[in-house]
């Protein structure tokens, strides 16, 4: 392998380190995501068992203030792009049981590019690893 070939190599390795890297991010991010789409769906499945709930509700910086939630047929829900819509609960919950399944095969998806760019990175650090053990033995 020509020097060349060998800074090709190198370069290429640096990308796949950043791929995985930001893959590895965007994983995490969903895994997140995903959690909190769980757990709200949970809190209005529970929400719709107890008509007369009492919840804490964020002001701000970590502080919250204790509600009487006086009505649980109709919550708000954010669609995206800063538009929120009025649903009912039963709407709402099926709304965030289909994002549930879009964010798992979003993160199928990452987590399978990820072992694919990391098998790539292995791959590329064995090649440099022969490489460097080629050049250093003797010629015969």
């Amino acid at each position: 392998m020509s020097e060349e070939q060998a800074q090709q190599l190198l370069y290429q390795l640096q990308m796949l380190e950043g791929y995985v890297g930001d893959l590895a991010h965007r994983e995490n991010t969903l895994v997140t995501v995903l959690q909190e789409a769980i757990s709200a769906t949970e809190s209005l499945k529970e929400l719709k068992t107890k008509p007369d709930a009492s919840s804490l509700v964020p002001v701000g910086l970590g502080t919250f203030v204790k509600s009487k939630i006086s009505s649980n047929e109709k919550v708000v829900l954010n669609i995206g792009a800063g538009v929120a819509v009025e649903k009912d609960t039963d709407s709402a919950i099926n709304y965030l049981e289909a994002r549930i399944k879009e964010i798992e095969v979003a993160l199928q998806d990452a987590s399978a590019k990820k072992r694919d760019a990391e098998a790539r990175l292995e791959h590329g650090k064995q090649q440099i690893n022969q490489m460097m053990q080629s050049s250093r033995s003797p010629p015969q």
